[in-house]
């Protein structure tokens, strides 16, 4: 297969660090943008125009693609400023504009002609009519909406055949319809669809019955072992039905929710679908293999949603006994982009061996030195550290998540390398217990 009939990998980049990590590790293409008029304000607060253009000159040194975020919807008050913003974001040279709504798409092809515009799943875009309006209006992509089939996705694409298609394969998942949600708005005043939310709908919630002739009001108890995360979506994970997707021939990109996930997010998802994906082109495709890397994070359960079946076949896409959990593994530090240092993310000492988690194509050698041995188990790399000295010559017997010092490696290896551990022995390490979750971590019994 022609590399341009091959499917794009597009993975979210929340700040410039996170966006090389994605693109190291696998994506052919990145969104992103500045927290202006972004559905990601917490994210985009990382990135300044300065960083977002080398961003961009980063990934087109690469052959990559940077589609640029203005996707959240405007007031009248800010049309004005709007303008301004896309003629900002235009003169960097994204690959795309991702928008959302229709004047939005008409003032994007005004402004930036020569820019591809790319219709946000905030449109809600379900059907072959819709798809036709904005393909009339210059749309060249339409992220479709979350709830979609992949049936219709065949259908809008034989009837617009060069209108591109990108789904979602993997992230979070919105309890309201593709975003369109008022519940952050009601209880607490934070906008979701101009990028505020407040994630309300991963609260555990009591309910009451009152009485108003009485004033009397009764809590009622939740049935044991059901939980009261009422709304939490559990998150989206289509990795082992890549080739069903892909053997579809209509869909054009996959697409990574999360520009407010961790580097380790970033890096390890993006890994496992370029193998997915390369592994289909391969005629090789096992999904065991893609499975038990996206088990290494952090996640709400996982569910394979709507593509493939109909929502209201399906009972079992919320988790109502917790809001996250631990995946199998934990972030222990990420390597420098220079390869020759590393930062921790979570405890370390001398005598520690982390596994070493690699950028997409790269390689490692086993060696020995004062600082450290690398050796390879059963196919896999791990770093065994003997000191722990950092750059300005501090030597540690153990550091700790968020030390800013940079740690000597023993020897030179791919930038943007991941090392990590066990979750076992990550929570041995803080004294917990192996169920404990990262919202509701609970100390080991004595």
């Amino acid at each position: 297969m022609s590399e341009q009939n091959r499917v794009e990998l597009l993975a979210p980049a929340g700040n410039l660090e996170k966006m090389k990590i994605a693109l190291n590790y696998g994506a052919d293409a990145v969104y992103g943008s500045t927290s202006t008029f972004s559905l990601r304000i917490r994210s985009g607060k990382e990135f300044d125009m300065d960083s977002y253009a080398e961003g961009i000159a980063y990934a087109h040194e690469r052959g990559k693609k940077v589609y640029a975020t203005v996707n959240s919807f405007p007031f009248n008050s800010q049309i004005k400023l709007y303008k301004n913003h896309i003629s900002k974001i235009a003169e960097l040279q994204p690959d795309a504009l991702i928008v959302s709504s229709p004047g939005v798409v008409k003032l994007a092809a005004e402004i930036a002609p020569d820019i591809p515009i790319h219709l946000s799943t905030q449109a809600n875009v379900m059907n072959a009519l819709d798809a036709r309006v904005y393909y009339d209006l210059g749309v060249k992509r339409i992220i479709v909406a979350r709830e979609i089939s992949l049936k219709d996705c065949e259908a809008i694409k034989s009837v617009i055949p060069d209108l591109e298609l990108e789904v979602f394969v993997h992230g979070s998942m919105c309890f309201a319809y593709s975003g369109r949600c008022l519940i952050s708005s009601l209880q607490t005043g934070r906008v979701p669809n101009r990028g505020s939310c407040a994630n309300d709908c991963r609260f555990p919630y009591e309910i009451y019955a009152h009485n108003p002739e009485s004033g009397t009001t009764f809590r009622l108890d939740e049935e044991e072992g059901i939980g009261t995360y009422i709304m939490n979506a559990k998150d989206m994970n289509m990795a082992s039905h890549v080739d069903e997707i892909l053997s579809s021939g209509v869909i054009d990109s996959l697409k990574i929710e999360g520009r407010t996930k961790s580097p380790y997010y970033a890096g390890v998802v993006t890994k496992a679908y370029r193998h997915a994906i390369d592994d289909f082109y391969a005629n090789d495709f096992e999904a065991k293999r893609y499975q038990a890397e996206l088990n290494t994070t952090q996640n709400r359960g996982f569910s394979d949603a709507y593509l493939l079946s109909r929502p209201f076949d399906r009972n079992d896409t919320e988790s109502h006994g917790f809001t996250i959990q631990n995946g199998t593994h934990q972030v222990a530090g990420l390597v420098g982009e220079d390869g020759k240092t590393w930062k921790c993310k979570d405890k370390t000492c001398v005598g520690d061996a982390v596994e070493i988690v690699l950028p997409v194509g790269a390689v490692v050698e086993e060696t020995e030195n004062e600082y450290g041995k690398i050796d390879e188990v059963a196919g896999r790399y791990f770093l065994t550290f003997k000191k722990l000295v950092s750059t300005d010559g501090k030597e540690f017997e153990c550091i700790h998540s968020g030390d800013l010092h940079d740690i000597i490696l023993p020897v030179t290896v791919p930038g943007y390398t991941i090392l990590r551990r066990g979750i076992t022995e990550a929570l041995e390490k803080k004294g917990l217990t192996e169920d404990s979750t990262p919202m509701n971590l609970t100390p080991k019994e004595k």
